[in-house]
């Protein structure tokens, strides 16, 4: 599958040794051996192919072979001679965190060195608190946690970014300092990447072609799918349309949060959270549109479409014919009228037409507003008859100009 691929691609990249887990050999039609000839075309080599990919079979539904599975790991961690030291501070890595509730700002860290414990003074990115509570994946409390154990923590002041790295400090004043000193430091950097970079990039689109812009306000449950969905909005533009994203955090969608979006001309895009009663009920009197989504492969379905629907239509034309101006006509009440023998194909009433003199273009997508045959009105004149024309808006025909006639078919565009 996608997903299996996009792995196998990041765990090169990074260098990293791979692991296989094959699941469900428990059903009557499994083949194990598929899925270890279908690696080969990804260069993942089995150890029994003479490769060095250990491939496990298991079934999780049976427990099948797990602690095969964990004993792979460990001679793995062994073979790479993997080890922390547990008797310093803490130092680990923010997996995922969320706004909850009732819990306020909530961390889930890896611990990658030392040992956190229970009333540790942490910083985390821009956010630092004191560890108030240590959860494990059951939701059991905990006193401490050692290196390779994730655990969730209460306290921060806020929710940390995943991919932040945290460290035990000895002091609240010390916690104070690196979190005002980091948030200087993003604050400046986005003023730069916002500012003359950007800007100067801006300006050359624009010098070109215009731009369109998408803004929307991102609510999600953990921050973690907030950067994806942002991330992967920032990747689906081109050079004519885009998405801008005003904001987005983790937590249910609140009044402050209608308000940026209004101000901003913003849907409000929410992914596993719900409006508070207060906050719907703003978003109805400012006419601010709130999306609530569970599967981010229909947000982004749904935010390619709006933006398909920004880029201006292709504008195909196909040929109709030709003809040459003979004698111009200037009737009163009415104006010029070009006398022409079509030359080529036909000429219809209500096309496009654009005038050629001298091999100049001097009207570019006119219309032709009246076409007659003798006195008679008519909707086409083939090749090799003569007939009469008024274009809608142009007076200016001569004799000896040339007159193409053709239709302009608009086709919506999608992104790619």
């Amino acid at each position: 599958m996608p997903q299996t691929i996009e792995a196998i691609q990041h765990a090169k990249a990074a260098g990293a040794p791979i692991i296989v887990a094959v699941n469900k050999v428990d059903k009557p039609d499994a083949n194990p051996q598929k899925v270890v000839n279908e690696l080969l075309q990804y260069e993942v080599i089995a150890e029994s192919l003479g490769g060095d990919t250990q491939i496990i079979e298991v079934s999780a539904k049976n427990r099948t072979n797990l602690d095969g599975l964990l004993e792979a790991i460990l001679i793995q961690a062994e073979v790479m001679d993997l080890r922390a030291n547990p008797d310093r501070s803490a130092e680990g890595v923010v997996i995922e965190a969320k706004l909850d509730k009732g819990r306020g700002p909530v961390g889930t860290v890896l611990v990658k060195r030392g040992t956190l414990k229970r009333g540790d003074i942490v910083v985390a990115g821009g956010a630092w608190g004191k560890v108030r509570a240590l959860l494990n994946e059951r939701n059991e409390q905990l006193t401490e946690a050692g290196p390779s154990v994730p655990v969730e923590i209460l306290g921060l002041d806020e929710a940390p970014s995943p991919g932040e790295v945290f460290a035990v400090v000895d002091s609240e004043g010390r916690a104070r300092e690196l979190t005002e000193y980091r948030q200087r430091v993003k604050r400046e950097k986005a003023q730069v990447s916002g500012g003359s970079v950007s800007l100067v990039d801006m300006m050359a689109k624009l010098g070109s072609k215009k731009i369109s812009e998408l803004p929307v306000v991102i609510k999600s449950d953990v921050q973690g799918s907030g950067e994806a969905i942002a991330a992967s909005l920032e990747k689906m533009g081109n050079d004519e349309v885009r998405a801008r994203i005003v904001f987005s955090g983790a937590g249910g969608i609140t009044e402050s949060d209608v308000n940026l979006a209004k101000s901003a001309g913003a849907p409000i895009l929410g992914f596993n959270v719900r409006a508070s009663k207060q906050a719907r009920d703003l978003a109805e009197r400012e006419g601010v549109e709130i999306r609530y989504y569970a599967i981010i492969y229909d947000l982004l379905d749904d935010m390619k479409g709006v933006l398909s629907g920004m880029l201006a239509p292709l504008q195909r034309e196909t040929f109709l014919g030709n003809a040459q101006v003979l004698q111009v006509f200037d009737i009163s009440k009415v104006g010029k009228i070009a006398g022409c023998r079509v030359t080529e194909g036909v000429v219809r009433k209500g096309a496009r037409v654009r005038i050629i003199r001298d091999d100049v273009v001097v009207l570019e997508l006119g219309v032709l507003n009246t076409l007659k045959r003798f006195k008679d009105e008519v909707n086409e004149v083939p090749s090799g008859q003569e007939c009469g024309m008024q274009f809608a808006g142009f007076q200016d025909i001569k004799e000896g100009d040339y007159i193409e006639c053709f239709t302009v078919e608009e086709i919506k565009r999608t992104l790619d």
